[in-house]
């Protein structure tokens, strides 16, 4: 029993020295969002895409290229390759030069993709940051229940400690029954086991916290603060952060559908090449030079693909338009629901902190009549027992609202 309350001391009274060390939610999802790998392969990925652009630009401009191609094709007895297609021989180096034109439409097409790339990943980012602040912010609202629980019980445990070292005295007195005071001193044992209980989960509690953040720090001396966590209703379905996704989804499907028209655009090029090229029969050594051309493709037929890759967009953009109709439904019913629920838990604050008031008084009433034995012990019990349960009450209903802050702060976010 000494062990116990020697232990509550250390684990309760050094963190209210150190107060000034508090340990907050921001911290807490700050080094989860910092050290998360999948935010860390997003960025990389946009970085990425802006080597790829540049790799666009690249690919449009002159492309020289050493070229070199020289073979024999014997004829023994007169049999081989017929020389009128072949020449017997050639041996050919050169320097080729290509370059494309007209091409802005095309260029346009794909650095508008690897824009909408890049904000997928900006979204997919966005997105994954709410997930990580929601699971670590639950997680800190479950370990600071457990915080105010053990100090609620701390504070139980101090009164009751007085009460009984009182009562200890009336009883060899002879002014209340050895039974009573048995009575009353099951009950401080109970909130002492309760209180061993609430380290055990704390602890638990707080290494998952720890966990779920990506800290390797072990220990629970620092106390957490007040999440406090505030909702601000002002949300629109525009600046969603979720439904963002299906915007950028359209623009990825209108863009497809201009890559398609644009592919079906006229397309031309220029070449140019110098080097040797020689049959190596003619006066070989007179064989350098350089040749220029033109490459011109207009596609005429091509079986109806472009009409069936258009239908195959409209029914992507369709799925697209059922799917975000359907997300935004639910959205809306999920929000209008947790607001509801906040009003109910706003409302029980009152009441319950009336109630609480109501039996703090009684107990100071009912501890003096304690001291002078004008009371049962059974009835200062039980009004000990409905303090404790609406006291429970209290960190219950702190625990429900902020954890409905939570998912509402998460679903409201904007992007």
């Amino acid at each position: 029993m000494v062990k116990q309350k020697i232990f509550a001391i250390i684990f309760f009274l050094v963190p209210a020295v150190s107060f000034c060390q508090q340990k907050n939610l921001r911290y807490f999802t700050d080094t989860a969002i910092k050290i998360n790998p999948a935010l860390y392969a997003n960025k990389n990925l946009t970085l990425s895409n802006s080597i790829d652009s540049q790799i666009i630009v690249a690919a449009n401009k002159i492309q020289v290229n050493g070229v070199s191609n020289s073979y024999y094709a014997p004829v023994v007895n007169g049999i081989g390759y017929d020389a009128a297609i072949t020449n017997g021989q050639q041996l050919a180096a050169m320097v080729a030069i290509t370059k494309q034109i007209y091409n802005k439409k095309n260029l346009a097409v794909q650095y508008e993709n690897l824009r909408l790339q890049s904000d997928s990943l900006k979204i997919a980012s966005a997105i994954t940051t709410q997930d990580i602040k929601k699971a670590v912010t639950t997680q800190y609202i479950l370990t600071y229940g457990d915080q105010l629980q053990i100090n609620f019980t701390n504070e139980l445990i101090r009164l009751l400690s007085n009460e009984e070292t009182i009562l200890k005295t009336l009883t060899q007195k002879n002014v209340y029954k050895q039974s009573d005071y048995l009575s009353f001193l099951v009950t401080l044992q109970q909130q002492q086991l309760t209180r061993s209980q609430l380290i055990v989960q704390y602890k638990n509690d707080y290494a998952t916290l720890n966990y779920l953040s990506g800290i390797t720090d072990t220990s629970t001396a620092i106390p957490l603060s007040d999440p406090g966590l505030q909702y601000i209703n002002g949300f629109e379905m525009d600046t969603s952060v979720f439904l963002r996704k299906f915007v950028n989804d359209s623009l990825q499907l209108r863009n497809l559908r201009t890559g398609v028209a644009v592919s079906y655009r006229p397309k031309v090029s220029l070449s140019a090449d110098g080097g040797y090229l020689s049959s190596l029969v003619l006066k070989p050594y007179k064989n350098f030079g350089t040749n220029f051309g033109i490459n011109l493709t207009i596609p005429i037929y091509d079986g109806h693909q472009r009409k069936l890759q258009y239908a195959k967009i409209d029914l992507m953009e369709q799925t697209r338009e059922k799917e975000r109709d359907y997300f935004g439904q639910q959205l809306d019913q999920q929000i209008a629901q947790l607001q509801q629920q906040l009003r109910e838990l706003e409302n029980l604050k009152g009441p319950i902190y009336k109630q609480i008031e109501y039996l703090k008084t009684l107990i100071g009433v009912n501890g003096k009549l304690l001291e002078t034995g004008d009371i049962r012990i059974t009835d200062y019990i039980l009004a000990l027992n409905n303090y404790i349960t609406s006291q429970n009450l209290v960190v219950q209903n702190l625990v429900a609202r902020y954890e409905v802050i939570n998912q509402l702060n998460y679903w409201t976010s904007n992007y």
